[in-house]
């Protein structure tokens, strides 16, 4: 059997801030991501199922990843959980979509986390392949699962 990879890619707005960071990036700033999310898998043989013919439905996959990425990363704010009690107290208190994370919210950790998200939801005969982040129109980060 030939194993096939399947691509999709999405798109969603978020801002961040690098906690010590010695540039412009250690300030709340936004980007515009794109993510490609690659999974491989031998395609379905069986002339019954509807599903036949594929490894994955484009569609359960932009589900799986719309609900364990673009719903809760879309349109926030992206801090690390130990970032300053004040802020987090005052961005809570005017109800902005506040994402804390337990790293340093840089595309190649948001990558990190992606995979761990997607890794266990994915149907038993389709593994992860590959992520592709873009912060930029220029600038993208990588995960293959073939280098882990």
């Amino acid at each position: 059997m030939s194993k096939i990879r399947l691509t999709r890619r999405f798109t969603f707005e978020a801002a961040h801030a690098l906690q010590h960071y010695n540039g412009p990036c250690r300030n709340i700033h936004g980007h515009s991501y794109k993510l490609e999310v690659t999974v491989i898998g031998i395609p379905l043989v069986d002339e019954e199922h509807p599903k036949n013919g594929m490894v994955i439905d484009f569609g359960d996959l932009k589900k799986i990843v719309h609900e364990l990425i673009v719903a809760p990363f879309d349109h926030a704010l992206l801090l690390r959980a130990d970032s300053a009690a004040e802020l987090l107290t005052a961005l809570r208190q005017l109800n902005h979509k506040l994402l804390l994370t337990p790293y340093q919210p840089t595309c190649e950790n948001m990558l990190i986390d992606f995979k761990t998200r997607l890794s266990g939801r994915l149907p038993g005969h389709v593994q992860l392949h590959s992520l592709k982040l873009w912060e930029t129109e220029n600038a993208f980060a990588e995960w293959y699962a073939a280098d882990n």
